[in-house]
């Protein structure tokens, strides 16, 4: 009998994650790991806090290095997928090495959204995207140095703190009228410009570059209006782009990123995806949506994995992520257009809830140091909880009391 073969293209979060899963739910066949990255598989979320401000006493790996050997995982790395052949069921790799696959998960995330403008400077021009990108950044992050942050998004903001904490100077330079536009609400985007604005950061907001250039040793950019800002390093994040190299060669179905069904399923019965690199229907925006979150690469990954054995067992629950900014650990739950917030606590505590109403019933939530009450926040909004004001916004009431009531 021929042993299956099962391939994961990315070897990020979603990819590492769903070749765990496979052997923990006993698949005996070969499961063959291909990353891009030198590096052994992992997590993202350290490399814009804790990678920059403490390295050496950071680790990041999702699995120990031991892991995929004694797993039987044989992890192939610094190699990049240049074609799938659906028919013949194989990858071409920019080795010039062919594999053959019974089953293919497309895990191969997204790459930071490039500016010619900013990238033909070369030197002293950062995006944060990858491990190597961290320890580029890391280097120019002496105490005194002008930065420049191009891009108000959560990476931008977490930068700012960060490079704050390491006694850097710091400038938001952001396209929108306010930071964090695609995912947070207009409470927290306020109260976190306060808190940076409080800690030093510099914001141009309404502002677009015009150009960019060098002078007397500075990086100088030119917004719209004409500012001149100088600096001695530019990191920039405006967006990311699914790496759907691989997808459009197989011919899958692509709508702002691979399309798959609540399984992980693609247009093609024997090919799957998962994380950054898909788009999925979401039932309460309907609209095909593609979340780049650690939560939904780990959440799809393991539901691929489960499909790819024959098992459709989705992973569901609220949409959440967080962010860690200013000292404050944030936790964002739910619908982040509900258009009404009502806070739980008072916003000068050193914790406090906000809790999106949409048709008097809770749908989004953001908890600022409360992150053990995230857990009761998602049941409310998974439930569709009444929107009792009275009682939801008495800091004295146990939401789980919410949920018995």
């Amino acid at each position: 009998m021929t042993c299956p073969v099962y391939v994961i293209a990315g070897a990020g979060q979603a990819g590492a994650t769903a070749a765990a899963e496979l052997r923990r739910r006993g698949f005996d066949g070969r499961v063959i790991l291909i990353g891009e990255e030198a590096h052994f598989p992992y997590e993202r979320p350290p490399l814009s806090k804790d990678m920059l401000i403490q390295p050496d006493a950071t680790r990041s790996e999702i699995f120990a290095d031991s892991f995929y050997a004694e797993q039987k995982i044989e992890l192939r790395r610094g190699l990049r997928v240049l074609k799938v052949d659906p028919q013949a069921h194989t990858l071409d790799l920019d080795d010039g090495s062919t594999v053959a696959y019974d089953k293919l998960l497309i895990a191969t995330g997204s790459r930071a959204r490039r500016l010619p403008m900013l990238d033909c400077l070369a030197r002293g021009i950062h995006v944060l995207r990858t491990l190597d990108d961290a320890q580029a950044l890391r280097a120019e992050l002496m105490p005194g140095r002008r930065i420049l942050i191009v891009g108000g998004g959560v990476i931008g903001l977490e930068l700012a703190s960060s490079l704050v904490d390491l006694g850097t100077h710091v400038t938001v330079i952001e396209r929108a009228d306010s930071v964090m536009g695609r995912c947070a609400p207009a409470p927290l985007r306020s109260y976190l410009c306060d808190l940076h604005r409080e800690r030093g950061v510099t914001f141009h907001l309404g502002a677009s570059l015009e150009s960019a250039r060098r002078e007397a040793g500075d990086i100088v950019l030119e917004l719209a209006d004409g500012t001149l800002l100088r600096g001695d390093a530019v990191v920039y994040g405006v967006g990311a782009e699914p790496c759907t190299e691989a997808a459009v060669s197989a011919n899958l179905k692509i709508s702002g990123g691979i399309v798959i069904d609540e399984y992980g399923r693609t247009s093609d019965s024997d090919i799957y995806a998962a994380g950054d690199v898909t788009s999925q229907w979401d039932s309460v925006s309907h609209q095909w949506l593609r979340r780049e979150t650690w939560e939904n690469a780990n959440r799809q990954a393991l539901t691929a994995a489960r499909a790819m054995l024959g098992v459709e067992e989705a992973e569901t629950g609220v949409p959440w992520f967080w962010t860690d900014q200013c000292g404050r650990n944030i936790q964002l739950a739910g619908d982040m257009e509900a258009p009404q917030w009502l806070i739980r606590g008072d916003v000068n505590d050193a914790g406090f809830i906000w809790l999106g109403v949409r048709d008097d019933v809770v749908v989004g939530a953001v908890a600022v140091n409360k992150g053990r009450e995230m857990r009761h926040l998602k049941a409310l909004i998974a439930a569709r909880c009444h929107a009792d004001s009275q009682r939801l916004l008495d800091p004295t009431v146990d939401l789980r009391k919410m949920m018995q009531d």
